[in-house]
């Protein structure tokens, strides 16, 4: 391998601790500082990390620095990216990659002219779990494809969060937060979608913070908090997709995926290598199947790593910014499908990402 991929982290919240644990085994990447507008906070992670503590305006400005994480609440992924962008530097981001996808445009576009690059999460996808799903389903072992379900729910991220209520703001809610896992791996297995269909709604419940100092007090609810969505794929595959922040107990979650011949349990998509369970007529009962594919051992920010060794060997990354924009006008086009009563029609699309073989690394790709 060539030099490392330097990279600067902005933004040290709770998420920055997953990214922190994997990226001491991450070949191709090497941390130089940090910065998040908690300055005290900065500090502490870059003395724990053993690099350097910035302000924003310095990290974006240095030279040593290739590449950003940006761990930043969505409402700034766009700008903190864009900034990153004109200073020269290639952007990784959390999901989701903006707010609306007139929002991320130009900083694609940017991105392009400058010969950037633009990367988001969730990564999760490219763990065993997933890329197993995919080759059982590549493979033809559930035979032709029909339809898949994906079901996400909970009654709310305030019962364990100190500070929730961001999660009721515009860019999250459960489409927004969670949907990116299942949105995502839904376009891994099943290709690109072309229209959507959804009904949306949010309770008059009542929610306060229920842990930490800022017990008690009430949460403002700005999003839709309970959302079904029917996709149709470009391949003639249709998908259900279920998000809530409503329900409080549930026998039905997760995401299969129902073929001529049998189907396939796709693992937790927040996850990186949970096992993948197959059912078919011969067998007349569920299997588990070995990891055949994917990234083994995987952590937050192998996409990171893959889209560093992507730059090195002049290949598409995987996580990339074109897989991001089309998942965020999908579920944009979900809240928009639902408030309006239509179905909406895509303008985007995305290339199923390149499969990743079993046993391989980052660095061996």
């Amino acid at each position: 391998m060539g030099s490392p991929l330097t990279l600067g982290i902005v933004g040290v919240g709770k998420i920055s601790e997953q990214y922190f644990a994997s990226l001491p085994s991450l070949p191709g990447l090497k941390l130089v500082a940090v910065a998040d507008l908690d300055t005290a906070r900065a500090a502490v992670v870059a003395a724990e990390q053993g690099v350097e503590s910035m302000s924003v305006d310095a990290l974006l400005a240095d030279d040593r620095i290739d590449a950003i994480l940006n761990l930043t609440i969505p409402a700034a992924h766009v700008e903190i990216d864009t900034r990153a962008l004109l200073a020269g530097k290639h952007v990784y981001a959390e999901k989701p990659l903006a707010l609306a996808p007139a929002d991320a445009v130009a900083m694609l576009e940017l991105a392009a002219e400058r010969g950037l690059r633009v990367g988001s999460a969730p990564d999760t996808v490219l763990g065993t779990g997933i890329q197993t799903a995919r080759a059982v389903l590549d493979d033809g072992e559930i035979g032709t494809p029909i339809g898949a379900t994906a079901v996400w729910t909970a009654p709310g991220h305030e019962r364990w969060h100190p500070a929730p209520q961001f999660y009721y703001q515009p860019g999250a809610g459960p489409l927004y937060d969670m949907g990116p896992y299942y949105v995502t791996t839904l376009v891994t297995l099943l290709g690109p979608v072309v229209r959507v269909s959804a009904a949306v709604s949010r309770s008059a419940r009542e929610r306060t913070v229920a842990t930490g100092p800022q017990a008690g007090a009430a949460i403002p609810v700005d999003v839709d908090t309970h959302i079904s969505a029917v996709l149709e794929h470009a391949s003639g595959i249709s998908s259900s997709v279920t998000m809530s922040f409503e329900v409080w107990a549930t026998r039905m979650s997760g995401l299969e995926v129902y073929g001529t011949a049998g189907t396939i349990a796709v693992p937790d998509p927040n996850r990186f290598s949970d096992p993948v369970e197959v059912w078919t007529p011969d067998a007349d009962e569920w299997r588990t199947v070995q990891p055949r594919a994917g990234y083994a051992d995987a952590g937050r920010g192998y996409g990171l790593a893959d889209m560093a060794r992507a730059i090195e060997t002049d290949r598409p990354h995987r996580a990339s910014g074109e897989l991001a924009f089309h998942v965020l006008e999908i579920m944009h086009s979900i809240l928009r499908a639902g408030e309006e009563h239509s179905v909406i029609t895509l303008t985007s699309t995305a290339s199923r990402p390149e499969p990743v073989p079993g046993g391989a690394s980052p660095e061996s790709w």
